[in-house]
């Protein structure tokens, strides 16, 4: 069976918005998991880091990654873009395989954010970092913030148009 991997850039909020996700998802679709980045040891990526070799975290990352058919990413608006920590998962499962493009051409993607302000760069810039990859992208985002609660049935509504997207 297919799964949806919600991958959580942090501990705080966005943990907090991918474990709303989750129970949604989870009951329109079994087979749903959670990573939390900040559980994981990953160095920044550098060429003279890549040539020390691929941290031991990296592997089983990049594996639930190549087995999801679909990811929801909950990060927050970092300085205008995407956060450093997901951009260093990327980069990292990018030389994990020989067949690196395969971990996301493809998928089915959903964004989401929980930022202090609106998030729009963020959910922007994701969507040309995933598109990139070949990842197909819902256009409807999830967004929270301290000025504009989770809506829950509109998160339904998107997670059924995910799971969709990943049963057609």
């Amino acid at each position: 069976m297919s799964n949806i991997l919600i991958i959580s850039a942090t501990s705080k909020n966005n943990l907090k918005l991918a474990e709303k996700i989750n129970k949604i998802a989870k009951e329109e679709y079994s087979n749903v998991e959670i990573i939390n980045v900040e559980q994981f040891y990953i160095p920044l990526f550098t060429p003279n880091e890549y040539k020390v070799g691929i941290p031991s975290d990296i592997e089983p990352l990049t594996k639930r990654f190549q087995s999801a058919n679909a990811f929801i990413f909950c990060a927050p608006e970092y300085n205008g873009s995407i956060p450093p920590i997901i951009s260093n998962l990327i980069a990292w499962i990018s030389v994990s395989t020989d067949q690196w493009r395969e971990v996301f051409n493809g998928k089915a993607g959903l964004i989401a954010t929980y930022s202090a302000g609106n998030g729009q760069n963020f959910l922007r810039s994701m969507r040309i970092q995933m598109e990139h990859l070949g990842v197909i992208v819902l256009p409807r985002t999830i967004v929270a913030s301290n000025q504009v609660e989770f809506d829950s049935d509109s998160c339904r509504s998107k997670i059924k148009q995910l799971v969709r997207l990943i049963n057609h």
